[in-house]
């Protein structure tokens, strides 16, 4: 009768707290399926998401560097079809590739970083708006901008609609700073990840 309990608590308690085999066979599988995609040279895309003060943000990269971030709001299922698409279709999770990404957002989640160090790709954003993102990174930690400061110095002071659709389709927010761009009056305007994210990143940045 103990044999019978005991196995019944094995049963229910430890083994049910394991992973099934065929879910470990699969992390093993894909673990080695990423190695040898690095290996030979094929993985284009590498991506993982990680917890923040402003929800699960996913990220992606490159051989060349950060591609995208991308909110919940925004669909990560939809953003990884788009890089899919847009980028290569040689995408794998691989969490070990963004380290550095994440580590940098969190300390800057921390009040710990002012300046994000890592490489990026900005083979998403063309022309004017492409112009307008390297503009934004001139936007010191804690400072704010105009859509029309950004507008005149982007070289087309009469662009104030398009510096909104560049931060609105911006590929890589929190590291390339589109949180800091208001309206002239001095209200937030919209955000790519939403308003309350805005609100969290300006907030942050003023008591660091």
């Amino acid at each position: 009768m103990m044999n019978e309990r005991r196995a019944k608590v094995d049963e229910s308690g430890l083994f049910a707290a394991l992973p099934t085999i065929d879910e470990e066979v699969s992390r093993r599988l894909h673990r080695r399926l990423v190695e040898a995609a690095n290996a030979a040279g094929v993985l284009d895309v590498a991506y993982r998401t990680i917890d923040t003060p402003v929800g699960a943000l996913l990220l992606a990269a490159t051989q060349k560097g950060l591609v995208r971030v991308a909110y919940a709001s925004q669909d990560h299922d939809r953003v990884l079809d788009g890089l899919a698409r847009d980028v290569s279709p040689r995408i794998l999770q691989d969490p070990a590739r963004l380290d550095r990404v994440a580590r940098e957002i969190e300390e800057y989640f921390a009040g710990r970083r002012r300046v994000f160090g890592v490489p990026l790709d900005l083979q998403l954003s063309h022309g004017f708006r492409r112009t307008v993102l390297s503009h934004l990174r001139e936007i010191g930690y804690g400072q704010t901008a105009s859509y029309a400061a950004v507008a005149k110095a982007s070289g087309n002071p009469k662009a104030v609609r398009a510096v909104g659709s560049a931060c609105a389709s911006n590929p890589l927010p929190v590291v390339v700073p589109c949180h800091r761009v208001v309206r002239s009056d001095g209200t937030m305007g919209q955000y790519v990840g939403g308003v309350e994210a805005k609100d969290a990143l300006l907030t942050l940045e003023a008591t660091a």
